[in-house]
């Protein structure tokens, strides 16, 4: 079965710590926010409102929040102000089960007739190179058979740097250099990843081109090429999003789905913001599900984003 399925002890306090940062922040507010108050009122649901917002969840997700815990508070008749970090839990939780994935992970596909194929889409400097990186590790040591395809050809440093987390992970790769067609690169990988029995193909893509239809046109391009060899391709579009930048991630979220059909999310750099809420309101504003939450530099040190342990992590007492 792997590393990757299995959340361990030692994976969920890796999670609490890196969460300590958002949880510090989130959970002193809410303390602050009930303090004196003997039951959840309007003035406490105003407070709570504006921490999520400054905790980046978002807007139209905090709205949808409140509406949910006014409705319990209502129909409960009494909710006391101690049992508001359960009811958080309980609703953010449910919202995160709206937005489950269709897409695999590493453990659910048993042996399959053609490989199944990632394209990694993002901007420059999110951590998606290293992200990849760290992908093909963990589905490597979960014992899959992995290539790399370097598609990313419009950065100097970019297959070079894909170049170096290949030979970490230990998984072949295969690049044009920079200045070749990135779709000629993701046609070759995967004619590659069929004749060698490759289970898992994950390819990079540019993080930027001259203007937006570029970027999705290139994008397109990409994908209508790879079909020609895998008819299915690309089986998941994985866009990764640095959770430091809060709402400018949002953003960038906006603008992928609107350029392809992103059906997973990669958060990075969790562990260095207090920023983590907007693993919720990305997942609730666009639909698609956290896949993957990047809590640190090592190269195991990407999970399976867990909704449970992941509101257990930042509301703990």
């Amino acid at each position: 079965m792997g590393l990757f399925n299995v959340f361990s002890k030692k994976k969920k306090e890796k999670l609490d710590q890196g969460l300590e940062k958002t949880k510090a922040s989130v959970f002193s507010k809410l303390t602050k926010a009930v303090a004196g108050k003997s039951k959840v009122d309007e003035e406490v649901l105003d407070n709570l409102e504006e921490i999520l917002v400054t905790s980046d969840v978002g807007v139209s997700t905090t709205l949808k929040i409140i509406e949910r815990i006014e409705a319990r508070v209502a129909r409960d008749k009494y909710v006391s102000a101690s049992e508001l970090n359960r009811l958080l839990k309980e609703e953010i939780a449910a919202l995160l089960a709206e937005n489950e994935s269709g897409v695999l992970l590493p453990f659910d596909f048993a042996p399959r007739p053609e490989p199944y194929v990632i394209m990694v889409v993002g901007v420059n400097g999110v951590g998606k190179t290293t992200t990849i990186g760290k992908l093909a590790h963990q589905f490597k040591s979960a014992g899959k058979k992995v290539v790399l395809g370097a598609s990313d050809t419009f950065r100097a440093a970019a297959v070079d740097q894909l170049t170096i987390w290949s030979e970490r992970a230990g998984v072949p790769i295969v690049s044009q250099g920079m200045g070749a067609d990135p779709a000629s690169v993701a046609f070759d990988t995967l004619k590659s990843a069929v004749a060698g029995n490759y289970e898992v193909v994950i390819i990079d893509t540019a993080g930027r081109l001259h203007n937006k239809i570029g970027l999705m046109n290139e994008l397109t391009k990409i994908k209508m090429v790879m079909k020609k060899v895998v008819p299915e391709a690309p089986h998941e579009i994985l866009l990764v999003l640095d959770a430091s930048t809060g709402q400018n991630a949002i953003e960038q979220a906006r603008q992928f789905t609107a350029a392809t059909e992103v059906n997973a999310l990669a958060l990075t750099k969790l562990d260095g913001t207090a920023k983590g809420g907007v693993a919720i309101g990305i997942s609730d504003q666009f639909k698609v599900p956290v896949k993957y939450i990047g809590i640190g530099e090592k190269i195991e040190d990407l999970q399976i984003f867990n909704k449970n342990e992941f509101v257990d992590s930042l509301f703990a007492e």
